[in-house]
């Protein structure tokens, strides 16, 4: 080419230093080497959280000439790094050159990450939170049932303000909220975010529960229109792909909030309305030989809003689908959250049986939806899954919008979900065996080797075909069968979206979690670099939706938006809260003396109406051995004695009502 000139970004890993012509070498995931030239207007940073303060501590080298670029080179560039370089790549006949105007270490120390760092993830939570609240209720601290039925609202320009002549307030997303504000709390216990997070839950109770006539079932409406006299309760979906139906995913994701916030309180009443919902899911949404259907297993997509069945004609192409959200969104959204929560069995209070009945049902759902994933999704004759399916499981690669492309986000979520799942069957493992139940044992010990197996084929697949090697990121929809030679076949754009880049942080933290292979860490550490350079919005306290393949954000229409139906208190805080305990748990940094820096803590906070006196606070599915509670502190007085392998904290019912404070550390050696 001649007279060829692009902004670039490229990240990847410092081979050479040249300090005398102020050049260093970088070599991309991809195998590609570039040399990058620095100049006298390239500008040299450390990565910034959200509290945008200014880590570069990267010490001057001896005889350091502030002005001179090549001690600039000399300074900050070290071989053996993970940087991320933006500028100007040009071509003319011959010639080619990187031009870098940014240079962004991840540290100021050369091998280190701050986003390993004891802080980062907190910092990243709270001011999200902070900044939340802040557009939505202003200066309250304390929050009530009217706030939010007067001041919530789901969509949020980029500042944060609500979007004009919009009065919409969608249940969903405001669980996922609550997601987001429980999370918050459990990472650092403000009790601000408790409080807020308890207003919600009120108000999402009261203002979008549907119960049946005999009170078994649950369904959440949609949402709730603001009009100037009065307000409208919307039953169906108003979004394209489900619009004039009640879709699964929607009343899965009603129940995120609630799950989490059941965590942290045990608040008798949301448990009751989560068992109402999977009532609905069991009664209304399953396919099976006692609903009338084909008993072919799985969960339908859509059901009718008049006949609350999925073989209605009027749901159209939704009607008699099953796909990847009716399937594999319940273990995220609620499954491990209420396993985590009820196993083992909360002691006092009432409903005892009732409780044990209603795990036994999460464990059955975990099970066969985890099944599902492994035997239905694969295609050995593509590296992505299927995502759409018909009754009888025969792909559906003509829906709408999708027709045979993947999402990338999607494999890697599936990968995270299996790994995790994978984890707690070798805990039911370990269960079995202390029961002397040798074949059971062996049977959950080769289902999470399967389930692991494909996470890793999974997570293998995308690094190759899902993720930008250049750049960094992950990419969003491509094609299921790209043009031959081509790895990646682009549907839209080469764009990256928010909550697909968390998906793989977190599948490459757990997948290394899991196997120890250090390939997964380095991708998780390539992963986390690229969000956090470019999807954290430092003028406004966010998150971007969507950036290019370069990390610009894109801003234009609903991808301008704060706060909406895709975008909410959600992945990012999930992002922050899980990462914040797969980094302290897997990967470890060590940095001071004492070598307690990989220890980490959650918080409790058990309602005394609940009644029950002890609570369940294993932060995620685990392989047995991982952690071990290293303290425990109840309403500010530490615990003198306790079980470090006991995750079931016994309370007095004095101590209801008090906050609950756990400090877990890692038991096997850290890891490079």
């Amino acid at each position: 080419m001649k007279y060829f000139s692009q902004s670039m970004t490229l990240m990847g890993t410092v081979t050479n230093v040249n300090p005398s012509s102020a050049s260093f070498t970088l070599r991309c995931r991809s195998g590609d080497s570039f040399i990058i030239q620095a100049s006298s207007t390239t500008y040299f940073s450390v990565l910034r959280n959200l509290d945008d303060l200014n880590r570069d501590r990267v010490p001057d080298p001896a005889n350091f000439d502030l002005n001179s670029v090549y001690d600039a080179v000399r300074k900050y560039i070290q071989t053996d790094t993970l940087i991320v370089v933006q500028g100007i790549y040009i071509e003319h006949d011959e010639q080619r050159r990187f031009d870098a105007r940014t240079v962004i270490l991840m540290h100021f120390q050369p091998g280190k990450y701050l986003f390993e760092e004891t802080h980062w993830w907190l910092t990243q939570i709270a001011r999200l939170a902070d900044e939340w609240l802040d557009d939505l209720f202003g200066d309250k601290r304390s929050y009530q049932l009217d706030d939010f039925a007067e001041l919530y609202r789901t969509n949020l320009n980029i500042l944060g303000q609500p979007a004009r002549d919009d009065q919409i307030q969608e249940c969903a997303t405001l669980s996922r909220l609550i997601y987001g504000l429980s999370s918050a709390y459990l990472l650092t216990g403000n009790e601000r975010y408790r409080l807020a997070a308890k207003a919600g839950v009120q108000f999402q109770r009261e203002t979008f529960r549907s119960l049946s006539h005999d009170s078994r079932r649950c369904f959440w409406s949609f949402g709730k229109r603001k009009r100037d006299r009065g307000a409208q309760i919307i039953v169906a979906s108003e979004n394209a792909d489900d619009r004039d139906t009640i879709p699964l995913y929607e009343q899965i994701y009603a129940l995120a909030g609630l799950a989490q916030y059941y965590r942290i309180t045990q608040d008798w009443e949301v448990l009751e309305d989560m068992q109402r919902t999977v009532n609905t899911f069991q009664t209304c949404y399953l396919d099976s030989l006692e609903n009338g259907f084909g008993g072919l297993g799985g969960y339908f997509s859509h059901i009718d809003y008049a006949t609350l069945r999925p073989d209605t004609e009027a749901l159209g192409d939704n009607r008699l689908r099953k796909n990847w959200n009716s399937i594999g969104d319940h273990i995220p959204a609620y499954l491990v959250n209420l396993i985590i929560a009820l196993d083992p069995l909360p002691r006092g209070g009432a409903g005892r049986d009732e409780i044990e009945d209603f795990l036994d049902t999460c464990r059955s759902i975990l099970d066969t939806t985890a099944r599902l994933i492994l035997e239905k999704f694969p295609d050995p004759g593509s590296p992505f899954v299927n995502e759409r399916f018909h009754a009888d499981w025969t792909p559906d690669p003509q829906w709408r919008w999708q027709q045979n492309r993947a999402i990338v986000g999607h494999n890697l979520k599936i990968a995270w979900n299996l790994t995790r799942v994978a984890s707690y069957y070798r805990g039911r493992v370990a269960e079995e065996q202390a029961r002397g139940n040798v074949s059971d044992a062996q049977q959950h010990a080769t289902l999470a080797t399967e389930f692991l197996n494909l996470a890793k084929k999974l997570g293998d697949a995308m690094a190759i075909h899902g993720l930008d090697q250049i750049r960094g990121g992950c990419f969003d929809a491509v094609e299921r069968q790209p043009q031959p030679g081509l790895p990646i076949e682009f549907t839209w754009g080469n764009t990256k979206d928010f909550w697909q880049q968390e998906q793989g942080i977190l599948a490459y933290l757990i997948l290394y979690g899991a196997s120890g292979e250090a390939r997964f860490l380095s991708l998780a550490r390539e992963m986390a670099a690229f969000w956090n350079t470019f999807f954290l919005d430092h003028d406004n306290r966010g998150v971007f939706f969507r950036t290019s393949d370069d990390g610009k954000p894109v801003i234009e229409g609903a991808y301008g938006q704060k706060g909406g139906h895709s975008v909410a208190g959600y992945h990012a805080f999930e992002l922050n809260y899980l990462a914040h305990v797969y980094t302290r748990s897997f990967v470890r940094p060590v940095m001071g003396k004492g070598g307690n820096d990989a220890n980490f803590c959650l918080f409790f906070w058990p309602e005394p109406k609940a009644g029950r006196t002890t609570v369940n606070v294993l932060p995620d599915f685990y392989t047995p051995g991982t952690i071990e509670i290293a303290g425990i502190t109840v309403n500010g007085i530490p615990r003198p004695s306790f079980s470090p392998n006991n995750f079931q904290i016994e309370l007095d019912k004095e101590e209801l009502g008090s906050p609950v404070v756990v400090e877990f550390r890692p038991k096997q050696k850290a890891m490079p």
